[in-house]
């Protein structure tokens, strides 16, 4: 008869092995598997004139975290590894670990020059000033000439 943590370790190597034959059948598809998607918060602040996201990454090492801004849209990816689990027999697993990638679409044009990102108790905050509204009003020349051509339209 086997002894009780016998059967987690069991259970444990059995979860690894089908992670690892499905990670398998995911790479050779092309698909990735993303099994971390961190929760965001996305504001926009009036008296500052700034959009503001905000990632929960608790338990993320920053230096593996990647930060884009393109256009309105705000890219977080990077991946939380698990530590140490050497000598241990799980009777649960909840915490999610592995790669991640999230596109934020913002609804407004951003300064990505001034962007600002900081990363405290596993919140990275990203200060986005938005970008400055251009109420000027310019006068486009149009090429060509006045004539019309015996067809109707102006060479």
């Amino acid at each position: 008869m086997p002894k009780e943590g016998d059967s987690f370790a069991n259970f444990e190597r059995v979860r690894r092995e089908i992670d690892e034959l499905f990670g398998d059948l995911w790479a050779r598809t092309g698909f990735h598997r993303h099994a971390f998607r961190p929760r965001v918060d996305v504001y926009y602040c009036k008296e500052s004139s700034k959009a503001v996201v905000k990632a929960d990454l608790a338990g993320v090492e920053i230096e593996s975290v990647q930060l884009e801004v393109r256009g309105q849209t705000v890219v977080i990816s990077g991946q939380r590894r698990p530590r140490d689990s050497e000598g241990r027999v799980y009777q649960q697993i909840e915490i999610e670990y592995g790669p991640f990638h999230r596109e934020i679409e913002l609804g407004v044009d951003v300064d990505p020059e001034r962007a600002e990102a900081v990363y405290q108790n596993g919140i990275l905050r990203v200060e986005l000033p938005l970008a400055e509204s251009s109420d000027k009003i310019r006068h486009v020349p149009i090429s060509g000439t006045t004539k019309p051509t015996a067809g109707g339209e102006a060479t």
